[in-house]
């Protein structure tokens, strides 16, 4: 019988394979929510089972704002899976946060406007605990994954999540810097909201991969800067997830796994039946 992907990783820019997964299996992945960025690959990683997807699809295809979010953290759900470890890659806002250093953001702040970041409603209402939004646990194993890789590694750090897909404006970098973010990228934010609310470990794997426009060194980021940091770092970025992947799974001691046993508020009589139904491998443990 085939082993369950506990594991999921999520590919950024620059990262959309990993040449060391064997026993590729790809799984196209049906969700209430609409169709994931592209198949799962279902394979194997260091002796573990992962599911791999690529955020923006393949060849790149989708800007931040069009990603379904929804449905590819859902997806991971319904393959069964418990950690997810998400490569991104992110602008520096500080001098110390060097291209090509690794960061693991333990905190997000919200500059997106509009986008869909919860799987409930339509009957249904949770209010999940957000207060930390990276597993510790699993931020912490990513960390010494990155070291273990040889990275220079920052294991704390507020990640500014921006609408783009437009870069940062001058101004606009600048008071990122003065209200004392770290870290600024497009997508992560809503990946680590959504995963809250399925129960599932979630930690960033940023990569930085120039100084945002704020720096006199790097008033104009490029694609083609970005890229060529990016293809620098991919190498680095595999080994730190395959480092991570080693030690997993493992006993989830932290309370991501039980997020929702007091968030759901709505009377279970008074749920619609389609909600419910919808919401089922979110919420069964919890409302039969």
């Amino acid at each position: 019988m085939p082993q369950t992907p506990r594991i999921g990783i999520v590919g950024g820019s620059g990262l959309y394979d990993m040449a060391e997964l064997t026993d590729r299996e790809e799984r196209t992945v049906t969700t209430p929510f609409g169709d994931p960025s592209a198949p799962y690959v279902l394979a194997t990683l260091r002796g573990r089972r992962v599911a791999f997807l690529a955020r923006h699809g393949r060849g790149h295809r989708l800007l931040p704002t069009e990603l379904n979010f929804r449905a590819n953290i859902f997806g991971f759900k319904l393959l069964g899976v418990e950690w997810i470890l998400s490569a991104s890659a992110v602008g520096s806002l500080r001098e110390d946060y060097k291209p090509l250093d690794i960061v693991i953001p333990t905190q997000f702040f919200d500059r997106t406007r509009g986008r869909i970041s919860t799987f409930f409603g339509d009957g249904l209402v949770a209010h999940v605990a957000f207060a930390h939004p990276v597993c510790t646990l699993l931020g912490g194993i990513a960390a010494d994954a990155g070291q273990r890789a040889g990275a220079t590694v920052h294991r704390s750090g507020t990640y500014v999540c921006m609408e783009g897909p437009q870069f940062s404006t001058v101004a606009e970098s600048n008071f990122y810097r003065a209200s004392g973010f770290d870290i600024i990228g497009m997508t992560n934010l809503q990946e680590a909201k959504l995963a809250r609310e399925a129960e599932i470990c979630y930690a960033t794997i940023a990569l930085v991969t120039d100084y945002d426009c704020w720096h006199p060194d790097h008033d104009s980021v490029t694609v083609e800067m970005i890229v060529a940091n990016l293809l620098q770092n991919a190498q680095t970025a595999q080994q730190i997830i395959a480092n991570a992947v080693e030690r997993l799974p493992i006993e989830r001691t932290c309370e991501c796994g039980r997020a929702l046993a007091t968030a759901i508020i709505t009377r279970p009589e008074a749920i619609p039946a389609a909600t419910r139904e919808r919401l089922r491998p979110l919420i069964a443990k919890y409302i039969s």
